[in-house]
């Protein structure tokens, strides 16, 4: 599960160019490509040829992903606000064409990963797999595909340095293993917020995905919470283990502390606009304890 798209598209978008960016959801598609980057330049990687098929293939087995979750709940989309304008429920688009333009950005994304090496493509094609065939069809039977969500959704960053390293040895796998787990952490508060955010809407589409079956209340509020405090010491494991400077410390520690903060607010007031505010928080929070690593590496 990486980040879900959160803004509800209200307009009608007849270019065709726009309507395969909104299939192939390009703008989430750079968040998860900036994590890959992180991943591969704290590994030490630099920007020659696989610097840049990690970000084309990236984009590209993103964006199938999201291609192929939308072909599978084109029928769900049409009940939802934010989702009933996107090109399958509308008609703008068949779902042959969508299929064939998912099917191509898979195929190409996965020859580029491959061709960086071959557990880069390996990743890219499970996080594709474990998203579109598992992750989305379970949205609509269990609360418990955000967990199984959130292994696709961390990969990114341990692709990146999969794609440096081109090896799982003692050091590279836990430096990988390392970054997943910090983003698997990390997509719990994030997407909680954004679930809380659009509960009503989720639930036209028969989605309950918020932590308690008793939806925005003080226990799903508390369990929020006590994600975005778990996120302090994870993120800071890094510096624990020397990986990087005292800066990790302090930033880190700040950073967390003011993504805390927001989940504390919107445990005190339960409403949207607090929920709203975590979830761009968020948005924010995560790349810049990502790009401190890179830049704080020892």
């Amino acid at each position: 599960m990486v980040a879900e798209e959160s803004a509800i598209v209200k307009t009608q978008t007849p270019s065709k160019m726009k309507d395969y960016a909104l299939l192939l959801k390009l703008r989430l598609a750079f968040l998860v490509v900036l994590s890959a980057i992180s991943g591969y330049l704290f590994a030490g990687g630099g920007f020659g040829v696989d610097f840049w098929f990690l970000i084309i293939g990236g984009f590209l087995i993103t964006g199938a992903s999201n291609g192929f979750n939308q072909i599978i709940e084109r029928d769900i989309d049409k009940k939802m606000s934010r989702t009933a304008n996107r090109p399958l429920p509308t008609g703008r688009m068949s779902v042959n064409e969508a299929l064939i333009i998912s099917s191509l950005s898979a195929v190409i994304g996965a020859f580029l990963l491959f061709q960086i090496n071959y557990f880069a493509g390996v990743l890219g094609i499970l996080a594709l797999v474990l998203y579109a065939l598992i992750y989305t069809p379970m949205k609509r039977l269990t609360p418990w595909s955000v967990f199984v969500g959130a292994f696709p959704g961390a990969i990114p960053p341990m692709l990146g340095v999969i794609a440096v390293t081109g090896k799982f040895d003692a050091n590279a796998g836990m430096v990988a293993g390392l970054l997943f787990f910090i983003q698997f952490i990390w997509q719990f508060p994030h997407f909680w917020a954004i679930a809380w955010v659009l509960d009503e809407d989720y639930t036209k589409g028969g989605f309950s995905l918020l932590p308690s079956k008793t939806r925005k209340s003080k226990r799903s509020a508390f369990i929020i919470l006590l994600y975005t405090l778990f996120m302090i010491p994870v993120s800071l494991i890094p510096w624990v283990l020397e990986l990087t400077g005292d800066l990790t410390l302090i930033i880190g520690a700040i950073a967390g502390t003011w993504f805390f903060l927001y989940a504390y607010k919107l445990y005190m007031n339960l409403d949207d606009k607090s929920a709203k505010k975590l979830m761009f928080a968020s948005f924010i929070y995560l790349p810049i304890i990502q790009f401190l690593y890179v830049l704080n590496k020892l």
